[in-house]
């Protein structure tokens, strides 16, 4: 260890991914000294084995469904995929896991970048042990933003260290096709995973512990995503708990809690996230190590009037996206603070605080077919007290669906609220309904009358034009 620094800055960012990279640009724009600390790539989670990985490998393979259901196409697109492009494809936009285009961005802001594990000291110090055992102290004087994000989390499973399991890093960054994978998990990483690498090549059986996938979105999502995994050749099997793990000259086995042994190349485990608190030095700040971190709506920690923590790591909503619109609502909070005005009432854009995160929370799934949602489903709306109805439409009935794709299957659902007549969520499944996700966005964020979506006139003929059908269908019923 060598001699420590002190550093003084008006904010220190721990965590360096989207979240904190918008935090810092949001300060620094404002004239607030900020020092960024990142202990692994500039970028995060997102940039490297998250949104970006993921979704370059399931490009292709939707791509390639779409052309299947398309006159004068499908014949020629009836081959493999051509595996070595698409994981090149995979590499080119994780940077090949460099992010020196990340620090240069840093160093464009004006914020000071600090490689190394960054931990809480005490109130407003945060001490950075860098790669070589240096040691260097960082004092805040308006705030430190907890940005660090989650991680993989895996259950208690006897023999699981031994058998080196994939999560969602080894999922989105291996480099070959395993020929047999075991997927164990339900939600969004599971089904994407086992979208992308069954059309890949491999084998897939995926194990649900509950009765279906997608289980925080409406049912008929994860029926829709469900029938066609099984389809392409998944096997799907719902109601299943994975006992026990080994790995017996090389290949994994899997025992259930019916006792059957599953076999297979690899393993991933997408059975939940955890936050990275556990060394951060919560306890010196009277936190618990390891614990999300509970946040008013501006993201100032509870009790901490100079702490705050943004994106994944208060657990609000974990999407990259929501995580980002969190950063600048802190950054301009912590502005806001600084110059002696209030948070959450001073600004342009009105109070900065992250509303959208109790009531307008929007989320794509890229399987074939994709699955995106905002808001409340029915049932959550109900639960909520809210008193509502749900009109359901058959996405194949609308004319841009037909001209999409031959064969179109898909179904959209409006939650509306009888008594102040808006939208409180909507779902779509079906191809290309990814990009349709932020009218419904807007309409729940910004809570639309009813009355009033009868004059946003959607385009014909587009897939939008369910929103047509929804009104009608609300209007009939």
């Amino acid at each position: 260890m060598t001699e420590t620094e002190s550093n003084v800055y008006d904010v220190v960012v721990i965590g360096a991914g989207p979240v904190g990279e918008n935090v810092a640009d949001r300060t620094r724009a404002a004239g607030l000294s900020t020092a960024i600390v990142e202990s692994e790539l500039v970028g995060g989670e997102c940039s490297y084995w998250a949104c970006m990985p993921s979704k370059a490998l399931l490009r292709p393979v939707i791509a390639r469904a779409d052309a299947r259901r398309t006159p004068g196409l499908r014949q020629a697109v009836q081959g493999p995929l051509d595996t070595a492009a698409v994981l090149e494809h995979r590499d080119y936009y994780t940077s090949d896991w460099k992010d020196d285009g990340q620090v240069q961005w840093i160093e464009g802001i004006g914020a000071d970048l600090y490689r190394g594990l960054g931990r809480l000291a005490g109130p407003r110090t945060v001490e950075v042990t860098g790669p070589g055992g240096e040691r260097r102290v960082l004092t805040a004087r308006h705030a430190v933003a907890v940005c660090t994000g989650s991680r993989a989390a895996l259950p208690p499973l006897p023999g699981l260290a031994d058998v080196r399991p994939w999560t969602s890093r080894e999922a989105t960054s291996a480099h070959q096709v395993p020929g047999r994978l075991i997927v164990v998990g339900g939600g969004v990483v599971a089904v994407e995973m086992a979208t992308a690498w069954q059309a890949l090549g491999a084998r897939v059986t995926v194990l649900v512990r509950g009765g279906g996938l997608l289980d925080r979105m409406e049912p008929f999502a994860g029926e829709l995503v469900a029938a066609a995994l099984t389809e392409a050749g998944a096997d799907l099997r719902t109601g299943t708990s994975v006992k026990s793990v080994s790995r017996e000259n090389g290949t994994v086995v899997a025992v259930t809690d019916s006792g059957e042994r599953i076999e297979a190349d690899e393993i991933l485990f997408a059975t939940g996230r955890a936050p990275r608190t556990d060394d951060i030095g919560l306890d010196t700040v009277g936190l618990a190590p390891g614990s999300w971190l509970t946040t008013d709506d501006s993201l100032r920690v509870t009790g901490h009037d100079w702490l705050y923590a943004v994106g994944d790591v208060n657990h609000r909503a974990l999407l990259t996206h929501q995580g980002k619109y969190q950063a600048r609502i802190a950054g301009a909070a912590i502005v806001a603070r600084a110059s002696g005005t209030s948070g959450l009432d001073a600004g342009p854009w009105g109070a900065h605080a992250a509303t959208a995160d109790h009531t307008a929370v929007p989320q794509v799934v890229f399987t074939d077919p994709e699955a995106a949602s905002v808001g409340l489903t029915l049932a959550e709306a109900e639960q909520a007290g809210h008193r509502v109805r749900a009109v359901d439409v058959d996405l194949a009935t609308v004319a841009g669906a037909g001209l999409y794709a031959d064969g179109y299957r898909g179904r959209a659902r409006m939650v509306v609220d009888l008594e102040d007549e808006i939208v409180r969520g909507v779902t779509f499944v079906g191809p290309g309904v990814g990009e349709m996700i932020h009218s419904a966005t807007v309409a729940v964020a910004g809570q639309v009358p009813v009355s009033r979506l009868w004059h946003a006139v959607p385009s014909y003929p587009t897939i939008s034009e369910v929103w047509l059908r929804l009104l009608e269908s609300y209007r009939d019923s």
